[in-house]
């Protein structure tokens, strides 16, 4: 049961891991969110880059915001995996 839990949290870790990169790699081809794909990996990674978005100071044009989020979905995969074994 465990081996099981490990797998659903590393496949669910990494999946939101792509997300958010597909999302910053989007938005240099598609700023606007036009195309369906784009606006689909919004969609699923606005809930985790939102709040901390919300929290971290800005820095004009740039957002640190997908950095922290990756770093933080990293630490929280290693916890929640070193927890269930």
């Amino acid at each position: 049961m465990s081996g099981f839990l490990v797998s659903f949290v590393s496949i669910l870790f990494t999946v939101l891991f792509y997300a958010i990169l597909g999302r910053v790699l989007a938005s240099w081809i598609d700023p606007q969110g036009n195309f369906p794909v784009t606006r689909f990996l919004q969609e699923i990674t606005e809930p985790i880059l939102g709040p901390i978005r919300s929290i971290m100071p800005n820095f004009g044009m740039f957002d640190l915001s997908p950095i922290v989020a990756m770093l933080v979905l990293q630490l929280l995969e290693r916890l929640i995996i070193s927890a269930i074994r």
